[in-house]
This record gives C-alpha cells, structure tokens and sequence, in this order.
C-alpha cells in the first residue's frame, strides 16, 4: 500500500454552500434573482431600474452572479443580456424563497395590493406555474391519480393518458434533457407547485390554449374565462383556486 506523504499537497473539492449564500446574502443580488424568475432575458439598464440602484452597481452584482453560477450572460453589441443559468437554478431559488421568512413590505395603494394578490395567485417560476394556483394543480392531480408519490412525483399511467388527451406531447427526461416530475416549494402558501418537464408542458399547454395569459410586465398570470371552464371541467379545480383571494397569506413564524 502507497505511503501518505505528508509533506506532498494534496487537494479535494467540496460544495462550497457559504460561498452561494454570500451570493444571496445581498438584497439587490437576491432581488435581482427573483426578477429572473419570469424567465425572460433582461438588461443591465432594466436590473438596474427595477432594484433602483446605480448602473454600475448593477454590473457589479451581475459580475458576481454570473461569475457563480446563478446567471448566464451573452452579448449584443454594447448591450448586456442576462438570464438565469437555467431551470435548476429557478428551482433552486422559489425553494428557497418558501424557507424564507417573510418580510414586511408596505402597500402604499388598492392597486399594489391587488397586484401583490394576484402575484400570490398565479405567476411564472422561470417556465412552469407557480402561486397558489400552481399548488392547487399539483394537489388536484395527486388527489385524482395523475400524479403518485414515491419518492417525489411520478406521473402515473392515467396522467399519461389525460396528457395525451389534452394533446401534450411527451415530456419523458430522454427528451427534455431535464427531471421528468420535480416539485418546488412555493413560497406563497409553502405547499409544492409542479415544476421539471412535466410542469413546463402544462404552462406551455395553458398559454397556447390561452387558459392563462401572463402580465407584459410581472411575473403575474391571470385565468381566462375559457381557462376557468377548462381547470373545472379538466380537473376540477373549484372556483375559489381560480382568483385572487381577497385576502393575504398569514404571515410565518
């Protein structure tokens, strides 16, 4: 057997957890993050209006975040691309918004406090449905034997089927080149919402459909009339999980 040399230097890795909460640590870094979640590609000079910092403070947060991982970048002439680094990384991230605590925020009019409502309702977690409407989804398709719990979702032989139905193509991993059936926590109602494959399927399905239409500006989604027929008589989801509540989550301990 070979001799451990002591003197030799010798060097192994090891995730480096502190270093990617240092990332999130900042508030403009993470607010920056949670912007991203909508999917979409934004621009330095948009980061930079939405956290109302100082372009250059921007690019030093985007040198970071990009520099670890968290974001993706690409470059246009003299413009600025960001996205995030992908579907894993938006997973990541609503996790850990729902082991958050809450924050207090003030709501300074009836319209901010619709729109926060309805964010709480239904938005985007980079490609898939979240809110409480994304939750209600995941629960009712457990509930009717679309989905079963091993260890995690699957999809089961009848969600194949009611998939099929619905006319979504497959979405098994040897084609998406990503999990099949993945949950995130949500951070709205700390319940799971479907995510992977399966759950961008179903967001792509109910945009084409125009069962929800999504907000020019926001992560928001809103049920169409056509939607709200199509969630009762597809899965039936009840009036209620189809609009804003009027109220807010209580606040977590």
């Amino acid at each position: 057997m070979k001799r451990w040399d002591a003197d030799q230097e010798k060097l192994a890795e090891t995730p480096d957890l502190a270093a990617l909460a240092a990332l999130l640590a900042d508030r403009t870094r993470a607010a920056i993050c949670m912007a991203l979640l909508d999917g979409g590609t934004w621009t330095a000079g948009e980061l930079a209006e939405y956290a109302a910092v100082a372009p250059s403070t921007t690019t030093e947060h985007l040198n970071l975040l990009v520099a670890g991982g968290l974001l993706a970048e690409e470059r246009q002439g003299r413009r600025r691309y960001v996205r995030l680094a992908g579907p894993d990384t938006a997973e990541t991230l609503e996790n850990l918004a729902g082991l958050a605590p809450y924050r207090p925020v003030p709501i300074r009019s009836l319209a901010e406090a619709n729109q926060r409502r309805a964010l709480h309702h239904a938005r985007t977690c980079y490609d898939h449905i979240a809110g409480a409407l994304g939750c209600a989804l995941a629960e009712v398709m457990t509930e009717r034997g679309l989905l079963a719990r091993e260890y995690g979702l699957v999809l089961t032989a009848a969600g194949a089927h009611w998939l099929a139905a619905l006319g979504i193509p497959d979405t098994g991993p040897s084609l998406a080149h990503r999990a099949h059936v993945r949950t995130c926590l949500d951070w709205t109602v700390r319940r799971p919402h479907l995510s992977g494959a399966l759950g961008a399927a179903l967001y792509r399905h109910t945009l084409e459909r125009r069962w929800i239409v999504k907000s020019p500006t926001t992560r928001i989604l809103s049920v169409t009339e056509a939607g709200r027929t199509a969630f009762r008589d597809r899965l039936g989801l009840p009036d209620e999980a189809l609009s804003p509540s009027l109220t807010f989550p209580a606040p977590r301990g």
